[in-house]
């Protein structure tokens, strides 16, 4: 069984993040899904942000059909143990991540990138800027 793997904060469920889960378990037999915990969102995008908390999003990405597990993370330290007991065939990540360090990388046999569907992103719809339906 091959696996997948993809993480991020999924805060606003969009169909970029739909294409994303679709795109990476294609790549695979199984899908796992690390989203970051509710502390770990603020800290990254301010403290009006995450706007589901964690098991909302989580239950959220459970019922779609491409995601067979959800995890939860609250710091690089535990996302790199994650990937390291996980061992994925394939990590999926935002084509923004080219050239830059990938946190457990070394873990996955293959690193796939994913390039953004439209204007999508989390925060523009927040902002609605750039939205396009």
């Amino acid at each position: 069984m091959k696996i997948s793997f993809v993480n991020g904060c999924f805060d606003v469920l969009h169909p970029g993040h739909i294409e994303m889960l679709k795109y990476a378990r294609s790549s695979g037999d199984y899908l796992i899904v690390a989203i970051d915990s509710d502390r770990k969102v603020e800290e990254m995008k301010g403290p009006e942000r995450p706007i589901f908390p964690q098991h909302d999003r989580a239950l959220m990405l459970k019922a779609i059909r491409y995601v067979d597990v959800v995890h939860i993370f609250d710091t690089k330290t535990e996302l790199e143990e994650l990937l390291e007991s996980i061992k994925p065939d394939t990590m999926v990540v935002g084509s923004d991540w080219k050239g830059k360090t990938v946190i457990g990388e070394q873990h996955t046999n293959k690193l796939m990138f994913f390039d953004r569907i439209g204007n999508y992103s989390t925060t523009n719809i927040l902002e609605w800027k750039n939205y396009q339906k």
